[in-house]
């Protein structure tokens, strides 16, 4: 320790200058010294660890309690919503023109949550990429000019192009029909939460049927049907979406309620947008 070299060094210095027969003395006081130095260290450093042990474990409880909201896709989409709504009427700003940059943020968690339904979700998961993909491209050419949905169906309205496979405005129109089947989705797993009387095969077989079949051709009806044979357990899906701790699951129906309250609004507005472009009620193979 640097103590005890500093008094160490000392304590020799005065033996060889000083008489020889102080030389004892000289070494006893340096070890005198040295040891009250080191139990002062000594209890310096059982301070220093308590302090870090309690700061670790300060930071752990509060890792613990940001944690749903660090990894909730659903927490997360109700933060990206929150700030274009308009608090307890139902409405958001702007409803005539939904933004774009939210609506790709929602997106995304989207394609998270499917990853947690699995590998059943294959299908859905790659057409829902390559229309957030889409979009990006768009936007990214003009963000003022693309700033919103609405913006993009017109220029592709004008060109005479919405209608086409790879256009945007169907882009948009499929990723909204796949928000729907979210929506149904969760909001048919808070209504049984605790009841654990549907399996989750069940609960997505019936939100697929409200929501995406009605729109899908005998192909992606056939390729539904084989993915419905791999999803996980219900109890497995909630613990991916809030977390296994029973304190979060405990959450989950009024996070759900949050979540739908603020995203129907949204969607409903983005329906409106392409109704009025003749683009609702387009179907795929």
């Amino acid at each position: 320790m640097v103590v005890d070299r500093e008094m160490g060094d000392g304590g020799e210095a005065m033996a060889v200058s000083g008489p020889r027969e102080e030389e004892g003395t000289g070494d006893a006081a340096a070890a005198e010294t040295a040891e009250e130095g080191d139990g002062d260290v000594r209890a310096s450093d059982g301070e220093d660890e308590e302090k870090v042990e309690e700061e670790d474990a300060a930071e752990d409880v509060k890792k613990e309690e940001e944690g749903l909201e660090e990894w909730s896709e659903i927490k997360l989409a109700i933060a990206e919503l929150s700030p274009i709504s308009r608090g307890g009427n139902g409405k958001l700003e702007n409803s005539s023109s939904p933004p774009t940059l939210p609506f790709l943020s929602l997106s995304l968690l989207l394609l998270q949550m499917l990853d947690k339904i699995g590998p059943t979700m294959a299908v859905l998961r790659l057409d829902v990429q390559r229309n957030i993909e889409r979009l990006q491209e768009l936007y990214l050419l003009d963000p003022s000019k693309y700033s919103t949905l609405t913006s993009m169906v017109e220029k592709e309205a004008e060109e005479g192009t919405a209608r086409k496979a790879d256009s945007c405005a169907r882009a948009i129109l499929w990723l909204t029909r796949s928000m729907d089947f979210t929506v149904e989705l969760l909001q048919r797993l808070e209504e049984e939460e605790g009841s654990d009387q549907q399996s989750l095969t069940q609960l997505v077989e019936a939100a697929y049927n409200a929501s995406l079949k009605p729109w899908h051709g005998w192909i992606s009806s056939a390729a539904s049907k084989i993915a419905m044979k791999l999803i996980p357990e219900r109890k497995i899906f909630v613990g991916w979406l809030v977390g296994t701790d029973p304190k979060y699951c405990g959450i989950l129906k009024v996070e759900i309620e949050t979540l739908v309250q603020l995203l129907q609004p949204f969607l409903v507005d983005i329906h409106a947008t392409l109704a009025k472009f003749r683009l609702d009620r387009l179907k795929s193979t």
